[in-house]
């Protein structure tokens, strides 16, 4: 019962995490004619997905990180990270986790 429940809390606040996430790249980027609702959380953000480009790229680096409090050191952590909504959700989640994990150590 106890574990039906973290999973429970887990996956609730994973969709907040993506809803979060997906207003964020409306608002960051400025997407016309997109709302936070439109954005579909398995699809690619980049190329024949959302459409996002470079520029876009640097510019949702940013946010995240500041937002966050993660960091993407480098192009390979960003394509994993960027592949899509799911994927950033999962991104920030395990980084936080890490975090987390470091601050109780140290």
């Amino acid at each position: 019962m106890k574990e039906e429940l973290a999973l429970q809390m887990s996956l609730l606040e994973r969709e907040d995490l993506v809803e979060h996430l997906k207003a964020l790249l409306v608002r960051t980027l400025r997407l016309e004619d997109i709302g936070p609702e439109d954005i579909v959380d398995s699809e690619p953000l980049f190329g024949d997905g959302l459409g996002l480009d470079s520029i876009d790229a640097l510019e949702l680096v940013v946010a995240i990180e500041r937002e966050y409090a993660v960091e993407i050191p480098d192009a390979e952590v960003g394509r994993r990270a960027f592949a899509s909504v799911n994927a950033l959700a999962d991104f920030i989640r395990e980084k936080g986790a890490a975090q987390k994990a470091s601050d109780a150590v140290g």
